[in-house]
């Protein structure tokens, strides 16, 4: 099973907590990570709520208020000390070390001086390891997103008024693809920047996938713009439609016809699968023709360069088709003795053309001396004879 989170209003610890719980996963997963922690009266507790309209499921951490400002080491005896499952406990521990070194580089220090503010109290330690717990339990083999709003404006924290999006959420998110949104406000907090960055093996938009479940997690905020939702979207990993085959055409009319050959052949060596030309009227009554070459999505740009260098155009026009194609199959048949090649077209398991090949006619033409056209009418009949199209 594949995830897919939708970020277009941010992404926090509560948020994500909401879409798991929301999407399936049970409150007592979460809830056993967050009992495990060495520390007393933290508990959570969900909520129904609503957001523009769409239903969602909100998760409160009730935790002590405390001024407690936590050192990344102060967290890792933390997580060190709980009786947390080993993969929970690696998850939790990794997505402090990402807070730990963003902020290091931020405050320009080392990891190890780093005071954790609002990531080190307790309601952000409970969000970080109920939301590895959330997706340990899925057991997912690929977590993808949508690109991340971060949101605008300033935000007040422990170090002073900050701008958003916070220093430590673009060290978080750097090489993700991100955008302010329209909330100006704090979209993304670096919780959620951290679990990301952690958990998210792709940014893409929603991917190929046979939706199986989606979860809403909401929010504390119901800003006007857009929900303050995170979607959770589970399913199992769809093939995606094969790509289109692509028609590249140019109309040329300044070209010496006797160069016409010679493209066509550029174009079938450079991977079209059919190339010819249309007599076209252009502007001014100017005669003129449309090249054409039908070519698989891998071969466009080759053929394209093929185009340019054997043309006099400056421009194509690139337009995706539908073909369909029968099953082939190719043999030979025995002709004036020698062999011809003979191509067979199969629709619903039954045989319904039968051609040779004019090369090979021509060649045998050649070598025995006759004309095209008797080698032509014998290999026909030859091919008919042993293949008849039912």
């Amino acid at each position: 099973m594949i995830a897919w989170l939708d970020l277009a209003a941010g992404c926090s610890g509560d948020l994500l907590l909401g879409a798991l719980v929301d999407a399936g996963v049970p409150l007592d997963v979460p809830a056993a990570a967050v009992a495990a922690l060495p520390v007393e009266r933290v508990r959570l507790v969900t909520e129904q709520v609503s957001r523009h309209g769409l239903g969602a499921t909100r998760v409160h951490v009730h935790a002590p208020a405390s001024t407690e400002h936590r050192t990344w080491a102060d967290v890792r005896g933390l997580l060190g000390a709980a009786a947390l499952a080993p993969g929970v406990r690696d998850g939790a521990l990794a997505v402090f070390e990402r807070l730990a070194r963003a902020e290091a580089r931020v405050h320009r220090t080392d990891p190890g001086s780093v005071h954790f503010h609002e990531v080190g109290a307790l309601d952000a330690l409970a969000d970080v390891v109920g939301v590895v717990a959330g997706f340990a339990h899925l057991g997912l083999d690929r977590v993808t997103a949508s690109p991340v709003a971060l949101g605008s404006g300033s935000a007040r924290s422990a170090h002073g008024l900050v701008p958003v999006p916070a220093p430590a959420v673009l060290e978080l998110l750097a090489g993700a693809p991100v955008h302010a949104g329209p909330v100006p406000a704090e979209a993304c907090t670096p919780t959620g920047a951290a679990l990301l960055a952690h958990l998210v093996d792709e940014w893409t938009a929603l991917p190929a996938l046979r939706v199986q479940r989606v979860g809403t997690g909401a929010g504390a905020r119901d800003p006007e713009q857009l929900p303050n939702v995170v979607r959770l979207v589970l399913g199992e990993p769809a093939a995606p439609a094969p790509a289109r085959p692509v028609v590249l055409e140019a109309n040329v009319d300044d070209l010496d016809p006797r160069l016409w050959p010679g493209v066509l052949d550029a174009l079938l060596a450079a991977g079209a699968s059919d190339a010819w030309l249309t007599p076209v009227l252009m502007k001014k009554g100017r005669p003129a023709h449309t090249l054409s070459a039908l070519c698989a999505p891998g071969a466009v740009a080759a053929v394209q360069a093929a185009v340019f260098a054997t043309t006099s155009t400056i421009g194509l026009r690139l337009v995706p088709v539908d073909k369909v194609a029968l099953e082939r199959a190719g043999t030979s048949v025995a002709v004036l003795g020698g062999r011809v090649g003979v191509k067979l077209a199969v629709a619903g398991g039954r045989l319904v053309n039968v051609s040779v090949e004019f090369e090979d006619v021509a060649a045998l033409a050649r070598e025995r001396g006759l004309p095209v056209k008797e080698v032509l009418r014998a290999a026909t009949a030859a091919a008919e004879q042993a293949y008849p199209v039912s």
